[in-house]
């Protein structure tokens, strides 16, 4: 019997689309970290820090928790994708300005992807990104009002690219921008997950901001070939 042409596109059309495979894992500390420095807000003339604070704020270089997961690493496909076609987004995540910190600390954009920088707080901000390679260039500008937004995105590839406030000394964020969309941020509990990933030999690498800054992250050499788990052990230098 002949199936009429019109059935089979609407056969196919009900298929599930085929996508790819997840790489799910962990990232732990080994070794003891130091103890974390408290931000004093109140050095700062601006009156408008401390009290968004009810308890002690001190700096995020290391986030882990009982069980040696470890909180903001960058994890992404250093080598191995083969597209080079990927567009860009069109969600814009946002880098936001609250109770005077940088939030999230840690995050990735693709390479000319539109990210917004929001201004939260009652208080000037200014916005310094320090990229240091390819072509993308530095900017820095103020945000005195609260809601105020700004879109800005990077041209080129960098893992990765310092922001800070000139205000408030203490204030840093970390962005990763990548040509592909394979990578991830571990979570409070130091796991990831990086969805769609074609079948394919890759080098994967756990980047940490205050560990491997100036030098290379922890990689591995994968095989995916369906869903992969890779775990990462970040050493204390």
């Amino acid at each position: 019997m002949k199936i009429p042409s019109l059935t089979i596109l609407a056969l196919v059309g009900s298929l599930p689309l085929v996508s790819g495979a997840d790489i799910t894992g962990k990232v732990v500390l080994k070794g003891t970290p130091p103890a974390e420095i408290p931000i004093d807000m109140s050095a700062s003339q601006d009156k408008t820090c401390g009290p968004a604070h009810p308890e002690p704020v001190t700096t995020r270089h290391y986030l882990v928790n009982k069980d040696g997961g470890l909180a903001n690493v960058f994890v992404y496909l250093k080598s191995g994708v083969t597209q080079k076609d990927f567009p860009a987004p069109a969600e814009a995540p946002v880098l936001d300005q609250v109770g005077c910190l940088y939030e999230p600390y840690v995050m990735g954009v693709m390479v000319n992807q539109k990210f917004k920088i929001r201004n939260s707080d009652p208080t000037m901000h200014n916005v310094h990104a320090l990229p240091r390679q390819g072509k993308n260039a530095e900017f820095n500008f103020a945000q005195p009002t609260k809601g105020q937004v700004n879109e800005k995105s990077f041209p080129s590839q960098e893992v990765m690219v310092q922001m800070k406030c000139e205000v408030h000394p203490w204030m840093f964020a970390y962005v990763g921008v990548l040509e592909h969309p394979f990578f991830a941020v571990t979570d409070k509990d130091g796991t990831f997950k990086i969805s769609g990933v074609p079948n394919g030999k890759y080098t994967i690498e756990a980047y940490h901001v205050k560990t491997h800054r100036g030098s290379q992250g922890v990689t591995q050499e994968i095989t995916v070939s369906g869903d992969t788990k890779v775990d990462f052990t970040i050493a204390l230098k």
